[in-house]
């Protein structure tokens, strides 16, 4: 009888491990979505994009606060436009311009000879945010001269968003040059506020709404290829399928108040601070199984390790083991699930007086998995046996919006951008992602269900800190290949599939 249990328990191991082998061994082996053989561009100069791109880092498109450009401090904006048209001759000739009507956002539209062919939207913005006063100095260039120092062009916008901006131009230019006459309309927006609130490109869209125009793909910023990607270690190309959401509330913790001499065991400040504690130990649920997490881990497995390409492959075992490392990691984290951050905290007005009302502002990045009430309801559950405390939702200054919807990755949309981010780093992987932050790619969807994040450029994790931070810059080399990738995405979207 033993004998046999044995016996019987050895064979489920070796059949557990048979499955558990299989399944890593095939984890990975097909890449996500479809490839597609790439047209070649036209004649690019890395050097002249980078030129380019400094003298438009030099227009100081800063925005500040909802509705910049404010009356009367456009003049920024309007000199970039002019200028544009100045340095890109051949490509204003071959197309019309327009501004969206009550905004400094650029619309331009390549006309295609097939108007059968839905067109193509490929997206960037003119904005960019300030510099921290005081920090000035600590650049290695000028924040605004467009410095090019020992192969990188420095300055604000030069990977948000101006360098994407630039790509566009210079590979519209090198088509139309090269005598290129789109089948397929092409669509180029230029938003003048995406920093702030985004409203010129939500406008530009309802423009095209309007004139029933459904574009096959949107295509704007949010990713690029990685060296090295922190999943594993090696350069990976991400495609942003679809982007975070948010939401902003107001914790609230009323009590009686008085002096500091006497304090009560729970006062508003010790409620709150056990409310603030409870969401952070009680974080919203991950779902690993489900796009864009899944397709994105399962992109990158075969440069996974063995074991961590094992966990993967068998979530049904090991779906624990990977959420809680995870977690660890502030980006990984913020991939699996709505992530939750206390960013202000008010209570008493003096130092010996307890607070009345103790408030805590948390905003929340909401994941495709959740919505705005999923999240308010999962913080009145938490914090629902707190003494005291209130979950505000409905005044002024509270305000979100649920997270984009996920883009598909089995149509020419995808397969096109995909292989063009394998061009920009031949051998590396491309995976699907989710962008944490918000793009003007979200209003698009009004108008296509095929929306996507992605510059065809190569990044390294310094360089990223350079996004909104210190010493903004981006190579002379990924102006070229912003050229190059954006022309090819126009020509291979230039037929149908």
């Amino acid at each position: 009888m033993i004998r046999n249990i044995l016996i019987g328990l050895l064979l489920a191991l070796a059949a557990l491990a048979g499955v558990l082998i299989v399944n890593t061994v095939n984890y990975g082996a097909e890449p996500v979505g479809g490839r597609v053989t790439l047209p070649e561009p036209p004649a690019i100069s890395a050097e002249r994009g980078a030129q380019n791109l400094a003298r438009a880092i030099q227009f100081r498109t800063i925005t500040l606060a909802n509705g910049d450009p404010r009356p009367g401090q456009d003049g920024e904006w309007l000199a970039m436009h002019a200028w544009l048209e100045e340095a890109y001759p051949a490509a204003h000739a071959a197309m019309t311009k327009e501004i969206v009507p009550g905004t400094l956002t650029l619309l331009y539209t390549w006309q295609g000879s097939d108007t059968s062919l839905k067109p193509l939207l490929l997206m960037a913005h003119q904005d960019v945010v300030p510099v921290n006063i005081g920090t000035e100095s600590d650049w290695d260039g000028e924040p605004f001269a467009g410095e090019i120092i020992d192969g990188y062009i420095y300055g604000r916008g030069a990977i948000d968003d101006k360098g994407s901006l630039i790509g566009l131009m210079e590979a519209a230019e090198a088509l139309a040059v090269s005598g290129f006459k789109p089948q397929r309309t092409v669509l180029f927006m230029f938003g003048h506020d995406e920093e702030v609130a985004g409203t010129g490109a939500e406008s530009g869209v309802a423009l095209l709404k309007s004139r029933g125009i459904e574009p096959e793909m949107a295509l704007d910023e949010g990713f690029m290829v990685l060296n090295p990607s922190p999943l594993t270690g090696k350069p990976t190309g991400f495609i942003g399928i679809a982007e975070k959401g948010y939401v902003t509330l107001d914790i609230v913790a009323n009590a009686a108040g008085g002096h500091s001499s006497t304090p009560p065991r729970n006062s508003a400040t010790v409620s709150l601070s056990r409310a603030v504690i409870a969401l952070d130990e009680n974080q919203m649920p991950s779902d690993l199984s489900k796009p864009p997490a899944s397709d994105m881990f399962k992109a990158a497995g075969k440069d996974m390790p063995f074991l961590q390409r094992m966990a993967f492959a068998n979530l049904w075992l090991f779906k624990g083991v990977i959420d809680s490392q995870l977690a660890e990691i502030p980006a990984g984290n913020a991939m699996i699930r709505t992530t939750t951050a206390p960013t202000m905290l008010e209570g008493s007005a003096k130092q010996n007086v307890l607070a009345q009302r103790a408030t805590a502002t948390v905003n929340f990045r909401i994941h495709p998995n959740d919505t705005v009430d999923s999240v308010v309801d999962h913080v009145k559950d938490v914090t629902k046996d707190i003494e005291g405390i209130e979950v505000v939702t409905d005044q002024e200054g509270i305000a979100g919006t649920g997270a984009s919807n996920v883009s598909p990755t089995d149509n020419r949309a995808y397969a096109v951008l995909a292989s063009v981010a394998e061009a920009t780093f031949p051998g590396a992987p491309v995976a699907p992602g989710l962008v944490l932050g918000a793009t003007d790619a979200r209003y698009a969807e009004a108008i296509t269900g095929n929306v996507y994040r992605f510059a065809p450029s190569v990044l390294t994790p310094d360089e990223l800190t350079g996004f909104h931070g210190t010493n903004e810059r981006t190579s002379v080399e990924n102006m070229g290949r912003l050229a190059r990738g954006y022309a090819q995405v126009i020509l291979a979207m230039d037929t149908p599939e």
